[in-house]
């Protein structure tokens, strides 16, 4: 160990935790649930400011290594082209990992400099990661989900963001970074259409040479492709991850003929898009089945912007109605080239698509309106058991896939679950007694006594007495972008 004479106290007393809790391994496996947990926070805040440490380190040498210095700079004075492979080498990390510790160290130290010299929206970023309250990795996802200032998009809106971003409850990084994302694509929404077409021009198929001698096919898709490769995927895969179960008989039993099928998933999945490809090669696409559920990718946005875009007034319930409207609409391959204001998104993707997309794919499918007021869409009653096809568009809409805290599962992996349960409740098949859950947490919550509650466009999931003996009930925010786009357009 270094003498604390070169070292800081702190890092000292870093060093000393880490062994011992290193030497004592063994101890964790004898806690109990409650405690387990506990260590398993305490971990983490210990981790976060060893994290901030390593930031401030690397930092600290970038700007000892700043190209204006030269030879005499400590990265090249150390053998190094640049200080990010000093980091690298010195960490034993990855390139990946370097580079994040060096940008997270500069938002750390400008934070704390006089006067900032670098991204000044980022200065809180850093005092909360200087403060242990932020991780390295939410700091890096909230710095890549924002951008840097652009056309339409100012310093003092991404210093806003920032605000609002670090005022949420804690989330992981993955989900901050969604968040930040979502933030940018509100403020930049001039933007959209020009991302949207980069993404397009970049779409590619490419063929290498594998080590064997046989080739390897690499898909880059455009937004629409992926919705849709990513609909045939599911469809293909469905009797194998746990995705809804089947009620018609057919279906049933093309799931069991799936699930009980010898091949292992990416040889299925391999030989079904084979047939798939040979089938469209040989007769019209609307032919081709996967299953009884063909692959299908529905496009959502709000109806009066889909009108003026030249897009609207088709399909069935189109037209005026209490409250915001949405419009769904099927998948096409040609490319955006309108410029008309608004965004829309499609289900089961977070990147927004421009209103010429959506207007464009109304036109060749026509639209369906889900009618919403107060944040809940149609009502039917209690005359059908199941909920129907428009139904399911309209939960998908609202929800945006499974509606469990921390679950990512998309509109095609859930089942509808009656929140008033059929037969235990009599409750109705209305679209507010129904809400997504995936195939995984639906069973969780029927066989565990797990419980959900409404009031009005809310859902609070409510935890066992052995989860939580005060059964304090958790938000279940909508995942849905787009009935958030509905929402922030109301309230103006």
């Amino acid at each position: 160990m270094s003498s604390p004479a070169t070292v800081s106290p702190a890092l000292v007393a870093l060093q000393q935790c880490a062994e011992s809790v290193a030497s004592d391994a063994a101890h964790f496996t004898q806690l109990a649930d409650d405690p387990l947990l506990a260590a398993q926070r305490s971990l983490a805040a210990a981790r976060r400011a060893v994290d901030t440490a390593a930031a401030v380190v690397a930092g600290e040498i970038s700007r000892r290594s700043d190209p204006s210095l030269g030879h005499a700079g400590l990265a090249q004075r150390s053998g190094f082209r640049t200080p990010e492979k000093l980091v690298q080498v010195e960490t034993r990390s990855t390139a990946r990992d370097a580079v994040t510790l060096v940008k997270a160290g500069k938002v750390v130290l400008d934070a704390q400099a006089p006067t900032p010299s670098g991204a000044v929206w980022m200065r809180q970023v850093g005092a909360a990661v200087a403060a242990g309250t932020l991780s390295v990795a939410a700091a890096t996802s909230i710095q890549a989900g924002l951008g840097e200032p652009g056309t339409g998009v100012t310093v003092e809106q991404l210093t806003a963001a920032v605000s609002a971003l670090l005022a949420l409850p804690p989330m992981d990084a993955d989900a901050l970074f969604k968040r930040a994302r979502e933030l940018r694509d509100d403020l930049d929404e001039t933007g959209i259409l020009d991302r949207e077409r980069a993404i397009h021009e970049r779409r590619s198929v490419r063929r290498v040479k594998r080590a064997d001698g046989l080739n390897r096919y690499i898909i880059d898709a455009d937004l629409e492709g992926t919705a849709f490769l990513d609909s045939l995927h599911d469809a293909i895969t469905s009797p194998r991850r746990g995705g809804p179960r089947f009620v018609d008989p057919d279906e049933k039993a093309w799931a069991d003929r799936v699930a009980a099928d010898e091949r292992t998933d990416r040889q299925y999945l391999h030989d079904a898009f084979l047939h798939v490809l040979r089938a469209g090669s040989a007769v019209d696409e609307s032919k081709i089945v996967v299953g009884s559920r063909p692959p299908a990718v529905r496009l959502l946005a709000n109806l009066n912007a889909l009108q003026a875009a030249g897009g609207g007034g088709g399909g069935a319930g189109a037209g005026a109605s209490a409250g915001a409207n949405g419009a769904a609409a099927g998948f096409s391959s040609h490319p955006a080239t309108a410029t008309n204001a608004g965004h829309g998104r499609i289900e089961g993707l977070d990147i927004p698509i421009s209103i010429a997309t959506v207007a464009r794919n109304a036109c060749d499918v026509g639209t369906v309106t889900i009618d919403f007021f107060t944040g809940q869409p149609l009502y039917v009653g209690r005359e059908e058991r199941l909920f129907t096809a428009r139904q399911r568009i309209a939960l998908a809409a609202r929800d945006g896939g499974c509606r469990w805290p921390g679950c990512d599962r998309p509109p095609s992996w859930t089942e509808a679950h009656h929140i008033l349960q059929w037969k235990r409740d009599h409750g109705p098949t209305d679209i507010a007694n129904g809400i997504l859950l995936c195939r995984h947490h639906h069973l969780l919550l029927h066989d565990r006594d797990w419980d959900i509650r409404r009031t009005g466009a809310d859902y609070w999931l409510v935890p066992p007495a052995d989860i939580d003996p005060e059964r304090t009930p958790r938000p279940m925010p909508s995942k849905s972008a787009a009935l958030r786009d509905l929402q922030r357009e109301e309230t103006g």
